[in-house]
């Protein structure tokens, strides 16, 4: 279908979509995403290295980047994208909306960046992959980072990646700078999964945003790929295995910006079936001019809900060893010994057979 001329498109999206007058981002927002910038800001340094690079920051020069080596979203050019655009700020209620340009890189990629007005990325190699209705839901991610004012953070995030390189030679100020990154990266994997609902409140096609998670992982191959199968991978993903491999997610999952598609794919769906979002719909949902009546102790209980509810309901070895102690289940040194299916052992009276007899018993309910 084509997009209407963004001459009678200003405000009007190409098909009928609910739109949410006055949004707030805590409407959407994950509460990992909100714990996890809360104790961002409590690092340690961050808040001298914040406003020391908020006025260090060549954003102009960036700006300026963009504008002499990429091409710039607008009525004459990529059009399309501009409607979009123009829809996800309609539908979000954004007032201003950000430019958009389209950079020459094969890699599938966006991203939300700037600190005095955010500017929105997106990549050929995206732009290629993807149909119209999955790139509604990548534009509405972006345009929910910039509601959420996640720009900011992204920025410094990018800045100081390419600085640790540059100071890896100074252990002290290398070891600073890794902490800070750490730190926001973190931050910055529980943002994507509330960039990823904003997304969904865009496009209001749950398929159409599994189908661009799955296209993001495994190319444009669609017709020998299943939205089920794929989310079954998810939940192999967090039940396979024991203690070992426990660990081996968190280290695998620290060097990404991203969380891990299936498991962002896993975490849209779920969302997508709770009272939340069904409320959010029927426009039951938090305004941007309450937001200064906000209560912080009210986004830590929040918080603290969503990670006891997590420990308790997930699948994973560790989390699940966790919830068990929580409980007050006794044994620690025997459920970690099997949880790691006895390694290290040498072959004692209660072996490796025992271990790994304890350890598969472990996965049955994956």
């Amino acid at each position: 279908m084509p997009d209407v001329p963004n001459e009678q498109h200003d405000n009007v999206p190409s098909r009928q979509r609910r739109r949410f007058p006055g949004i707030s981002s805590r409407a959407y927002e994950h509460p990992a995403d909100r714990s996890a910038l809360v104790a961002l800001r409590k690092l340690s340094g961050f808040d001298t290295v914040f406003k020391a690079l908020s006025g260090l920051l060549p954003e102009r020069s960036l700006r300026l980047l963009f504008l002499s080596d990429s091409v710039r979203v607008s009525d004459e050019q990529f059009a399309h994208l501009n409607a979009m655009l123009r829809d996800a700020c309609y539908i979000l209620d954004l007032e201003k909306v950000p430019p958009m340009y389209v950079n020459q890189d094969p890699q599938p990629n966006a991203m939300c960046i700037g600190l005095d007005e955010p500017i929105i990325v997106v990549t050929t190699g995206l732009v290629e992959l993807l149909d119209e209705e999955e790139m509604r839901a990548v534009v509405g991610h972006e345009v929910g980072h910039a509601l959420s004012g996640h720009a900011v953070y992204r920025t410094i995030l990018l800045f100081l990646t390419s600085l640790a390189l540059r100071v890896a030679w100074i252990p002290l100020g290398n070891l600073a700078i890794m902490a800070i990154v750490t730190a926001l990266r973190e931050w910055f994997r529980k943002s994507e999964l509330s960039a990823d609902r904003a997304g969904l409140l865009v496009g209001q096609d749950l398929q159409a945003s599994m189908r661009g998670l799955m296209k993001i992982a495994g190319g444009n191959h669609l017709h020998e790929m299943n939205v089920d199968a794929f989310l079954k991978q998810a939940e192999e993903y967090e039940a396979g295995g024991d203690l070992r491999d426990s660990v081996l997610k968190i280290l695998n999952v620290m060097p990404r910006s991203h969380p891990f598609t299936t498991v962002r794919a896993a975490e849209l769906k779920k969302w997508s079936e709770t009272r939340d979002y069904q409320r959010l719909m029927d426009g039951h949902y938090p305004r941007r001019d309450e937001d200064k009546d906000t209560k912080v102790s009210d986004s830590f209980r929040e918080s603290a809900a969503h990670y006891t509810d997590h420990v308790k309901n997930s699948k994973d070895p560790l989390m699940k060893l966790v919830s068990d102690l929580a409980g007050g289940a006794g044994d620690l040194g025997g459920r970690v010994r099997r949880g790691f299916g006895n390694f290290g052992a040498n072959g004692s009276g209660n072996g490796n057979g025992g271990g790994n007899s304890g350890n598969h018993g472990t996965d049955e309910d994956a």
